[in-house]
């Protein structure tokens, strides 16, 4: 089952521990994960599904290509890591 994890900054107002979900798409993984916190949701994802552009997603260590495609297919050894992304100047 793939590991989902999110960061302290992330989890400092919605606790989540780490989620061991079903194997399928990227989307399907991180839903499983919100299954535990359903109020991190909105922290991670818009209201069109993609990744916020303040949060990174990691998957075995890569940082994910594209925000708004998460069909990426994932298998039971995969590990999802979720932090806040830094912008600023």
């Amino acid at each position: 089952m793939p590991t989902v994890d999110f960061a302290p900054a992330l989890t400092r107002h919605v606790a989540c521990p780490r989620q061991e979900v079903p194997a399928g798409p990227l989307a399907a993984v991180l839903d499983a994960a919100f299954a535990a916190a359903p109020a991190l949701r909105p922290y991670v994802l818009d209201e069109q599904g993609a990744v916020r552009k303040h949060v990174a997603v990691f998957v075995n260590g890569e940082l994910i290509p594209s925000r708004t495609d998460l069909g990426r297919p994932l298998a039971a050894t995969d590990r999802v890591h979720v932090i806040q992304a830094l912008t600023g100047g």
